[in-house]
């Protein structure tokens, strides 16, 4: 039996899923707060149970989030139980020496371009995936395994890729990296352990910086890149476009994606296929049925007004999100709701958030959500710090629905890593 520790986060619930579906026996623990993810693990039948130490039985395997302390109760229990125990992404590692393993790493647009991945060749050749969406997926004869793989304290490096995908390189997770020369150098040893090919997103400023001794192909809009996307038209459709690879036509796509950051995503999707042989009429055939990930741009409409639920907490990420709500919603007065995650990122990006939220007609902003930090550590670092820089900024409660239900008729952009849903809940019930 494999016990999760923090079983409802995103990656944890997703890697339980997959290994339930690998054959093993699995179950976990978290907080009684509801989650988005146990949807995903009720329709595994996997048990989960509210912490507590009496969880952890002899002769179990461990798995523990990466958020979970040495001080938690269960965690002490199964040490003097002598317990094996696994961090998350040491478990993940184990898993990708099984299958030609595809991982998607980059500071942003990673959870998209996994999702793409794994809906186009589930599709096509077959895949096993894990999202960081809280989706897993799994079967034993499936040769590939499409992983979603984060940097944060250089956990990428656990894993074995077959190709090693670079959607981005920016400085975040500030908690950690030292700088930009930092982020860089944990990235080129994750490239340089691509077992066939590194694909980096060339029109990146930091991706060209890599040193790396594998094979490496750049995909982007700009003409010196090796898959490039051309003709691209944004419309309130999605984006059309077609595609050459090394300056050999590869063909044409017109998906119902938003914004340069999902184009991108995209292209990142299509170099795969390219180099697996699949043929380009059959995968945009299937791409064009991609729904999205959980929590990256899910809409919900309520008569004349629109709710976009988004996992954005970079201000590129933020920026990103913005300019794809204009595109599609051309003329609609944009109101964005944002939960800053973390004061160390906070602190870093109060101009960068400044800049980017001048872009919406509204900004309303909750309390700091401090993940693994403390108040106590950034006595000056408050949401107020942005609003107060902002003729359009607001402070905002969980239970102020009422006031954003004033805005009828707008589109309404939620933001942040943490789960908004009894607002966003609230303010559907009102609108209606």
């Amino acid at each position: 039996m494999y016990h999760f520790i923090g079983i409802k986060g995103s990656g944890m619930s997703a890697l339980a899923q997959i290994m339930k579906e690998l054959g093993y026996e699995v179950e976990g623990s978290d907080v009684e707060k509801h989650f988005f993810t146990e949807e995903g693990l009720r329709a595994k039948n996997i048990p989960f149970f509210p912490y507590q130490k009496e969880n952890i039985q002899e002769k179990m395997k461990i798995i523990r989030g990466e958020s979970i302390q040495n001080d938690h109760p269960e965690v002490i229990e199964a040490e003097a139980k002598n317990l094996k125990i696994y961090s998350y992404h040491e478990m993940v590692g184990k898993l990708t020496e099984r299958f030609k393993t595809i991982c998607v790493a980059g500071c942003h647009g990673k959870t998209t371009t996994t999702a793409m991945l794994a809906h186009v060749l589930n599709n096509t050749i077959g895949t096993n995936y894990l999202i960081g969406d809280g989706t897993g997926f799994a079967a034993v004869e499936n040769e590939y395994f499409v992983l979603e793989a984060c940097e944060y304290r250089r956990h990428f490096l656990s894993y074995k890729p077959y190709y090693a995908i670079i959607t981005n390189i920016d400085f975040d997770h500030v908690d950690y990296f030292k700088n930009m020369d930092d982020v860089i150098d944990a990235y080129t040893e994750y490239a340089n352990k691509a077992e066939k090919l590194t694909l980096a997103c060339g029109d990146d400023p930091y991706t060209h910086s890599l040193e790396v001794r594998k094979p490496i192909f750049f995909y982007g809009l700009g003409e010196d890149n090796d898959i490039q996307a051309i003709n691209v038209e944004y419309k309130t459709t999605g984006i059309s476009f077609e595609v050459q690879v090394e300056e050999n036509y590869y063909g044409f796509f017109d998906l119902p994606i938003y914004g340069k950051h999902q184009l991108l995503d995209a292209l990142a999707c299509i170099a795969v296929c390219y180099y697996e042989r699949l043929e380009a009429k059959e995968v945009q055939k299937i791409f064009k049925t991609f729904k999205g990930a959980k929590r990256r741009f899910t809409e919900t409409v309520v008569g004349d007004s629109i709710l976009i639920d988004d996992y954005a907490h970079h201000p590129n990420e933020v920026n990103a999100t913005i300019h794809a709500v204009k595109q599609k919603y051309e003329g609609k007065k944009v109101i964005s709701i944002f939960q800053p995650h973390t004061f160390s990122r906070t602190q870093e990006f109060i101009e960068d958030f400044t800049r980017v939220f001048k872009k919406v007609d509204e900004a309303y902003f909750l309390e700091i959500h401090p993940a693994r930090e403390k108040q106590e550590d950034y006595p000056d670092i408050k949401s107020e710090v942005i609003v107060e820089k902002l003729s359009n900024g607001h402070m905002l409660t969980m239970q102020d629905a009422e006031r954003l239900s004033q805005e009828k008729g707008s589109v309404f952009v939620f933001m942040s890593p943490n789960d908004l849903s009894v607002l966003e809940n609230e303010l559907i019930e009102r609108l209606k």
